[in-house]
């Protein structure tokens, strides 16, 4: 009884290590693209100056989605500037970026946010909540 205890737990042991052995050739993300990123963040942050919506960057070519819970409420973009170049992390690089924005009848505010861009496989653009 002892011995197919025992070959029952070698076996299980043989088996889960099997599967993780599989599991760590898993692909990873293709390296973000930085220069890429950085073109497609300024090209989004330019257009939501002029007063463009987002919609208009998803039917560019190539398109550019974005996800900014500001802009897609109406807020205003009255100026920006890229705060340095952006770290890459993995698939995407994140970008420190100073705006000024109108909401409404209230005054403008200026405030420090991160931008995380992807370069693959599509162009994202997506402002960094937590």
């Amino acid at each position: 009884m002892m011995t197919y205890h025992l070959d029952r737990r070698r076996w299980l042991f043989a088996t889960a290590g099997v599967a993780l052995t599989g599991c760590s050739d898993a692909p990873r993300n293709a390296p973000v693209d930085a220069a890429k990123a950085r073109d497609a963040l300024r090209t989004a942050l330019e257009s939501w100056k002029r007063g463009e919506t987002v919609a208009h960057l998803q039917s560019a070519s190539p398109p550019i989605y974005v996800i900014d819970p500001e802009w897609q409420t109406g807020a205003v973009l009255k100026e920006f500037k890229v705060v340095n170049d952006g770290t890459p992390l993995d698939a995407n690089l994140h970008c420190p970026v100073r705006l000024t924005l109108r909401t409404g009848g209230r005054p403008d505010t200026t405030r420090e946010v991160t931008f995380v861009v992807s370069s693959a496989p599509n162009l994202t653009v997506s402002r960094k909540v937590f």
